[in-house]
């Protein structure tokens, strides 16, 4: 097996030290870190995401195979910048205002950068005025926002009025989730997309990024 297949089969297993050891191998025998991402990594990120939404595997398998990819990103992250790759995107998230919660969180972090995107996560109880300063900071396409407490979901609303106030709505795509979200609440709020689980979000994210730049 070639060591670029060898390095998504291994990190859809979860096997976070195997992974480690063959990016190392692969970037010293020269092949090139958009290869080792794309065709290792974020290949191998795509079909766990997958086999995630079918229900085939679960949230802690996930987790691993993102520990997996964490640990080649950090080897590839300094060569990537060298030969100027790009992501597909910037994203900022965060568990909104009042809420502590971040397994989902993280879980939709692992997704993005998955599907090839620069995820900065802003953490949990995260204001509106901090994910709307910090996308303009960055110059983010995607605000995603996470609430697991019915009673902090309305302050997802506060920041999409932000972003009304300051004229910047149209400017960024808004993604919500969370167990207690719903599309009927995405769609009272005005969010653009609402979307089941951190797979669904990826996907979703990629696809209208990549829309837009079209």
């Amino acid at each position: 097996m070639a060591i670029i297949e060898e390095i998504s089969e291994l990190l859809q297993k979860g096997k976070v030290k195997n992974v480690k050891a063959l990016v190392q191998q692969a970037v010293d025998e020269g092949y090139d870190p958009r290869e080792i991402l794309n065709d290792g990594l974020l290949a191998g990120m795509a079909v766990v995401g997958g086999r995630f939404k079918r229900e085939e595997i679960f949230v802690p398998d996930v987790l691993i195979s993102a520990r997996a990819m964490n640990v080649g990103l950090t080897i590839l992250e300094p060569l990537l910048v060298e030969v100027g790759n790009e992501a597909v995107g910037k994203v900022v998230l965060g568990t909104v205002k009042g809420d502590l919660h971040d397994i989902g969180k993280n879980l939709v972090a692992m997704m993005y950068k998955g599907a090839g995107f620069e995820v900065i996560d802003l953490g949990v109880d995260v204001s509106a005025e901090t994910f709307v300063e910090k996308a303009e900071e960055v110059g983010a396409d995607i605000i995603g926002m996470s609430a697991l407490l019915s009673t902090t979901m309305d302050n997802m609303r506060e920041t999409i009025d932000l972003l009304k106030e300051k004229g910047l709505r149209d400017k960024y795509i808004v993604m919500i989730g969370g167990a207690p979200i719903t599309q009927e609440f995405a769609d009272e709020i005005g969010a653009d997309y609402y979307t089941p689980d951190a797979a669904s979000a990826a996907e979703v994210a990629k696809k209208r990024v990549l829309e837009n730049r079209a």
